[in-house]
């Protein structure tokens, strides 16, 4: 069993590739992109290559005075060398700090300054078009590793440094920090133990367990959020061959699956729904798909019956799992393709046995209802340890055991807990708005994207996007809502437009802020 491989030891991030390697050389990771740190190595590695590369890597970083317990920050562009590198700090026993390469400069650098003086990893791109000509000021060291620039050492300047042993750490340690999606404003720097790691992994090593034939998994997921980690870790120690995708383009996307015929997909919802016009490619990428997972958020329940339909697997699965970055996964839920894509797409799931729970609680004394939907709370060993330097913050969203989600729902008679909004987006007499998003996209094929937030007089402002940003079908739209509560009249944007988390959640408070400053006062 992977769970008594692993032990009490705790995740060992640093050394992953090399128990990979050492029961599946030969595997194989295939990527839609090339390397910033190893060009030359290709697209397509075996892990054993992969393990000689984030050796090298960690030797490098050994011999540029990066030593145990030191934080080392990791804001590049965008690509798969985001992980190795994470991977080299920790076999070296310093703490990796991810941040998405799509925040913008400036919180960046607030990031690096709150990190008190890491080491820094970026390249030449990130120095020159977007990080202040400050942010030497915040960091101890600043490494390249793609292209040159004034402000920083190339990393590779210490290729050929002797290889360095894997540094051991005690499991409760902080061994990786991620930053929070940041819909609500600057991210927090959220930090994990090894021990966390492996605890949140735990769920996910049981579903995975499940799968008896070998199967090619199809990654994309945000390099900077810990689960990419878990996942990886998960099929490596399982011998899947991986294929880690960057580009989206749902042309791109149904090109390589049509030649890697991967088995199982993991993704973010926004992703999915990127992917929906897949499901009509008469080319059928997503035929050998058995298994659909995405652990960010509740996702249109359109998206799942579309992609579950184009499956000519028997008895294909899309599993939805419910958590944030501070808990990890703390319910789920299995859909077949005989759920009807109008069925309740807000019921998140059961909490997994022995591991995790929730509890809602009341608001104004009410019971948690539907109509009245209270607090949710979870409990999970996995839950990260603290937010970097901001533990008066992280105090606050505990209550004992039990952590504070930052959302609304409500649990069945069943079990099962109903996801109805985020606390910050309710709209006072409307309703959930993702309940009203999901019954308007079931209505509307024209709809790629649809986003409902607090509007003008504080009555709801939809957004919407449409295939090939053609103009919206009002008829079609007046007939979708009759039966909602009144809102303005939809706003149309493009996907590019709307802002955007690294794992590609829709910002709605900084979206209806947009909205209301071009109403005007």
């Amino acid at each position: 069993m992977i769970l008594q491989r692993l032990g009490n030891r705790g995740m060992r991030l640093g050394e992953l590739f090399d128990r990979a390697a050492a029961r599946h050389p030969l595997n194989v990771v295939v990527l839609d992109h090339d390397l910033d740190v190893a060009p030359e190595r290709g697209r397509r590695l075996t892990v054993a290559e992969l393990r000689e590369l984030v050796a090298d890597l960690a030797s490098w970083l050994w011999a540029a005075d990066v030593r145990p317990g030191e934080r080392v920050v990791i804001y590049k562009s965008n690509g798969f060398d985001i992980v190795l590198l994470a991977c080299a700090v920790t076999r070296i026993g310093a703490v990796p700090v991810l941040l998405s390469p799509f925040l913008d400069g400036a919180s960046a650098a607030e990031l690096v300054r709150r990190t008190d003086r890491p080491h820094l990893i970026t390249d030449e791109a990130k120095l020159r078009d977007e990080l202040p000509g400050t942010i030497g000021a915040h960091a101890a060291t600043v490494l390249t590793v793609r292209g040159e620039h004034p402000a920083g050492t190339p990393l590779d300047s210490w290729a050929g440094a002797p290889r360095v042993r894997p540094v051991s750490t005690p499991p409760n340690h902080p061994a990786l920090v991620t930053h929070t999606s940041g819909t609500t404003g600057l991210p927090k720097l959220t930090v994990h133990t090894r021990w966390s790691l492996q605890t949140r992994y735990r769920p996910q090593a049981v579903g995975v367990g499940l799968v008896r034939s070998r199967e090619t998994v199809a990654v994309h997921v945000s390099f900077v959020h810990s689960r990419m980690y878990s996942a990886l870790t998960l099929a490596l120690i399982r011998g899947f061959p991986v294929l880690v995708l960057v580009d989206e383009d749902p042309d791109r996307v149904a090109e390589l699956f049509r030649v890697f015929r991967p088995g199982i997909l993991e993704a973010h919802p926004n992703s999915f729904m990127a992917w929906e016009p897949l499901a009509a490619d008469p080319s059928e990428p997503l035929a050998n798909v058995k298994y659909f997972s995405s652990t960010f958020d509740a996702i249109h329940p359109r998206t799942i019956h579309r992609l579950l339909h184009a499956s000519r697997r028997r008895f294909p699965l899309f599993a939805q799992l419910y958590g944030q970055s501070e808990t990890g996964p703390i319910v789920a839920r299995a859909f077949t393709k005989w759920r009807s894509e109008k069925s309740d797409g807000r019921c998140v799931g059961i909490p997994f046995p022995g591991m995790t729970d929730f509890r809602v609680i009341g608001r104004n004394g009410r019971i948690p209802t539907k109509e009245s939907p209270g607090l949710i709370e979870v409990r999970s060993d996995g839950r990260a340890v603290t937010y970097l330097g901001e533990q008066e913050r992280y105090d606050r969203m505990e209550t004992g055991e039990w952590w504070r989600m930052g959302d609304v729902g409500y649990r069945t008679k069943w079990g099962c807990l109903h996801l109805l909004d985020r606390e910050v987006d309710v709209i006072d007499g409307f309703g959930s708005t993702l309940i009203a998003e999901d019954k308007i996209l079931a209505s509307m094929e024209q709809l790629t994207e649809l986003i409902i937030v607090p509007g003008a007089a504080g009555m709801a402002q939809p957004v919407v996007c449409t295939r090939a940003d053609e103009p919206l079908d009002i008829t079609a739209w007046r007939t979708a809502t009759a039966t909602l509560p009144a809102m303005h009249p939809p706003a149309q944007r493009t996907l590019a437009e709307l802002p955007q988390t690294a794992t590609r959640k829709v910002k709605r408070l900084e979206l209806s802020r947009q909205l209301l400053g071009e109403a005007g006062p």
